[in-house]
């Protein structure tokens, strides 16, 4: 299930939830006194709570999980009235911020003050709190309001920060790769016209020496296209084509599936977000191993392998190709510059079947 590993919800978020509920349960059952139909009314809130949160958006969305959110809140501040003894609090945190963070600032402001209405005249008359009681109530929502609508602004910040990053890394990126596409295929269509131009000159005197500058421009005008394909792919990277992290691998890898090649693509480990620059080199990193495994491995089938460790990401490109000469060529070399530049490294050598690249990036 994806919602087990939601990137946008912290594990350690998961864990303060999951033990603030369950000290609160523990004390209500323990000491806080109660009517049968208040304990069955707490027991309620409790499972509703314990349901809801897994199915949590924690950015905006659309459909029917955006109710979630605002019926969580409302589990919270309920909590309070059929009682939670206090103990409630960082759960009523947890609801604000999440609110922020699902509908904006804007729509969270008088969601949140409709609920506040809402509890005082709940607590006054419903549940024979006494003016003082409840403002008192009221105060320590307002301190947790406060806290966690400014929490959640700075997340939201950061988040518009990172996706920024993201854009402008990826069009480096791509101003780069339209550099090194400019001089490699130009460098083709440069040949490609001079043969054309020597074939029209020998074509009466030299006839046979036309043909076969005809020959060699078509064979470059083949090198020229399947470069041009490469680049295409090349410059469809990561955000731009709506994909991130393990998707935007994953995609690169299927789109290599014309070539001839079998490519098989795997996640192994618990997925968490990418830096934008880690995320951007497993892609060059990827697409380096596949398109050596194309140009040069006569390999039949190619797989790829992204293990989340502990405090690294490693990225495994393996084919069964005839392997590689001595030397690293200027692709490899390139990389390995920009793997080691974000205190990572590139090893690649061959196997007993094949060639093996493989990037060890921090995390």
């Amino acid at each position: 299930m994806v919602w087990r590993r939601d990137p946008d919800r912290p594990a350690f978020l998961s864990v303060v939830f999951w033990l603030t509920l369950g000290a609160t349960v523990a004390i209500n059952l323990a000491v806080a006194p109660g009517t049968v139909l208040e304990r069955v009314l707490f027991l309620s809130d409790v499972g509703l709570l314990c349901g809801l949160w897994p199915v949590m958006p924690w950015r905006p969305v659309h459909g029917v999980r955006l109710l979630a959110t605002p019926v969580f809140l409302a589990g919270t501040l309920l909590l309070g009235l059929v009682g939670a003894a206090g103990t409630h609090a960082p759960l009523v945190l947890m609801g604000v911020a999440n609110l922020a963070l699902v509908y904006g600032l804007r729509i969270a402001t008088p969601i949140l003050a409709a609920f506040v209405a809402i509890m005082t005249v709940t607590s006054l008359m419903f549940y024979g709190r006494t003016l003082v009681q409840t403002l008192a109530d009221l105060a320590v929502i307002a301190v947790l309001a406060a806290f966690s609508l400014g929490m959640a602004v700075a997340v939201s910040r950061a988040r518009q920060l990172a996706e920024r990053v993201r854009e402008l890394t990826v069009a480096e990126e791509r101003a780069r790769i339209a550099a090194e596409m400019h001089d490699s295929i130009g460098h083709h269509l440069t040949v490609i016209n001079l043969g054309l131009e020597n074939a029209e000159r020998f074509r009466h005197r030299r006839p046979e020496a036309a043909w076969k500058e005809v020959r060699q421009a078509k064979e470059l005008t083949q090198a020229a296209l399947a470069d041009t394909r490469r680049w295409v792919r090349a410059l469809r990277p990561l955000a731009l084509s709506g994909d991130l992290g393990s998707a935007a691998l994953r995609k690169l890898a299927d789109s290599f599936s014309g070539t001839g090649l079998t490519v098989t693509f795997q996640v192994q480990g618990t997925e968490r977000p990418l830096d934008p620059d880690t995320e951007l080199v497993l892609y060059r990193v990827l697409q380096e191993g596949l398109t050596n495994a194309v140009r040069h491995a006569q390999a039949r089938s190619v797989h790829g392998t992204l293990t989340f460790e502990k405090s690294r990401i490693v990225l495994a490109v393996t084919d069964d190709g005839k392997g590689a000469g001595q030397g690293a060529g200027f692709g490899l070399t390139s990389l390995g510059d920009r793997v080691r530049a974000l205190g990572g490294r590139l090893v690649s050598g061959n196997k007993a079947v094949g060639f093996e690249l493989r990037a060890e990036l921090p995390s």
